[in-house]
């Protein structure tokens, strides 16, 4: 939305014109020498495998980390947090353990520097278009029972008024039912077509945001005081998320400078999604376990917290993108001039895969998600047109901010064109150049090359054996045969990488090469395993009578 300067519309070109000229080049390559070929893809091949080898690490550190936090009782390092001191016992466990006696002592010598668990809040908006009541009485149920004291929970349910009827019906129904279980309980309806906001989730939220700011500063509860959390409308937090996340926006003093990023974990309905999806969605899940462990990796992704006064100091998330939540990231870096970070809160916030009412609505629901996620390569411009200018147009200091955006364009054009190259990167000097069957490089490529992949195969395995130990109980629905595929559905990884991530990326940044930008927020169906089976159902039926007609 807006005017656009010729630097922006520049830098909005770029992610796909490096994502198609890293495939171009290889023909290119090919046509001129088949040997400069072969040598520009092994450097491809080998920055695979050593990114292969690293991401393993963190994937099992990652595991590791959310596996210990899981069993650590937040709700008593809290407590702990009301009258802090120093404590006596010598330190055993793990990593945690470690970091709460620091806390304590440190907090000890200064308490009247930090906010008692007591003096603060938690709020949480709740995002819903047009969800089924069922998943979101799920969500609001997960909310009410986990450890936090409710009565120090502010709700709201942020529902849209393009949602027609049926939402509203449902936000009251919701309204009458968890009217008395927290501290408040509010419904707000973003009124539709207001200006300067695409169709999305950002205008809902913000809308919302504002809303609960004015309630509070009615109420006298200081802005600095609340920790607000967006959920979606599926999103089920872990039993002591608000305990782990207030007991960080304590311990750090710089809080109004955070945001704090739960692990977000593709779980709730893993058992009931076909095997792309629970491919992409386990896939999905790892890269936000592994970002915990990567502080410079980490960004706000989905569900996220943020103190109340920084938001409302920013005019809360943006309403003009339809990718509000690593968007918030970058607002919020430049926003504080560069001293912004994010904090990993190591306790899962479950999510659904995707799911549809039929196995084809689910694989284009699939790739429309994922396309919407691509799209974040619209960041690129926003950020490199306050990185890359005079010294007194910079919103953040340089070369933190160019290493930034070196990763963020790194990410969007690696997700686009590694897969393709490295499938049929090795066959590409064959195919192009009839001379290529006379060299000895070009003809050892692909063997090359398969070696390569056979070796970073050992990350895969790791993912599939760490995936399997992560899978929620299997439903009784479902028969033991259902675990044997849980685990052979791997084999189509390179598929789904090819037919979902390069190219949802490649769409998204062709779009914005081309100016055409997605100003619609998609929103995922959020079908349950019930309503599918109705659906199965109805079609059934339907087919029944077809045939009594006919006959």
């Amino acid at each position: 939305m807006g005017r656009r300067s010729k630097l922006y519309r520049f830098f909005e070109m770029v992610p796909a014109l490096i994502s198609i000229g890293a495939v171009a080049l290889l023909v290119v390559l090919s046509l001129i020498n088949p040997v400069l070929a072969a040598i520009y893809m092994l450097v491809i091949a080998s920055t695979v495998l050593v990114k292969a080898a690293v991401t393993a690490y963190h994937m099992i550190k990652g595991r590791r980390h959310v596996t210990t936090a899981e069993h650590i009782n937040w709700h008593h390092y809290l407590a702990d947090l009301e009258q802090p001191h120093a404590l006596d016992t010598s330190v055993t466990g793990n990593r945690f353990n470690e970091a709460h006696h620091e806390n304590m002592q440190r907090l000890a010598q200064n308490p009247s520097a930090y906010p008692k668990p007591s003096e603060v809040y938690n709020a949480v908006i709740v995002a819903t278009y047009n969800e089924p009541y069922e998943v979101l009485r799920d969500t609001l149920q997960t909310v009410a029972d986990t450890t936090y004291d409710n009565q120090r929970l502010y709700v709201v349910l942020a529902y849209e008024e393009r949602g027609g009827e049926a939402t509203e019906e449902t936000a009251q129904r919701l309204r009458r039912e968890f009217a008395a279980t927290f501290r408040s309980f509010d419904i707000v309806k973003h009124p539709k077509d207001l200006p300067n906001e695409v169709v999305g989730k950002g205008g809902n939220i913000t809308y919302a945001g504002r809303w609960l700011a004015a309630k509070l500063a009615k109420e006298g509860v200081p802005h600095e005081n609340v920790i607000v959390t967006t959920l979606d409308s599926d999103n089920r937090p872990h039993r002591m998320y608000f305990d782990h996340v207030t007991y960080e926006f304590i311990v750090h003093e710089e809080r109004k400078r955070l945001s704090y990023q739960p692990v977000s974990l593709f779980l709730n309905n893993i058992w009931d999604v076909p095997a792309p999806m629970r491919v992409v969605a386990t896939g999905n899940s790892f890269w936000n376990i592994i970002c915990t462990v990567r502080p410079h990796m980490l960004r706000n992704f989905a569900s996220h917290a943020q103190p109340l006064d920084a938001l409302v100091e920013m005019d809360f998330w943006s309403t003009r993108t339809i990718v509000e939540d690593g968007h918030q990231y970058w607002r919020s870096y430049f926003h504080f001039r560069g001293d912004y970070d994010v904090v990993p809160i190591f306790v899962p916030i479950y999510q659904d895969a995707v799911l549809s009412s039929t196995y084809l609505k689910t694989l284009k629901a699939q790739f429309i998600q994922l396309r919407r996620w691509a799209y974040g390569a619209s960041d690129v411009p926003y950020v490199a047109t306050r990185v890359l200018v005079p010294k007194h147009r910079r919103m953040a200091p340089f070369w933190p901010g160019f290493s930034r955006l070196v990763r963020l364009l790194d990410g969007h054009v690696t997700l686009a064109c590694i897969p393709v190259l490295v499938a049929f990167g090795g066959w590409v000097p064959w195919f192009v150049n009839p001379e290529a069957i006379y060299d000895v490089a070009a003809n050892q490529l692909p063997e090359v090359l398969g070696l390569l992949q056979r070796i970073a195969m050992i990350g895969l395995v790791i993912m599939v054996f760490l995936s399997y130990k992560m899978l929620p109980p299997r439903p009784a629905r479902y028969k033991r045969r259902r675990n044997l595929w849980m685990i052979l559905q791997w084999v189509i990884m390179p598929l789904t990488a090819l037919a979902y991530s390069s190219t949802a990326a490649y769409y998204s940044q062709t779009r914005l090469l081309l100016g055409k930008y997605l100003d619609t927020f998609d929103v995922t169906e959020k079908a349950t395993a019930v309503t599918v089976e109705q659906e199965k159902a109805r079609r059934r039926k339907l087919q029944k009578l077809r045939l009594t007609i006919k006959k």
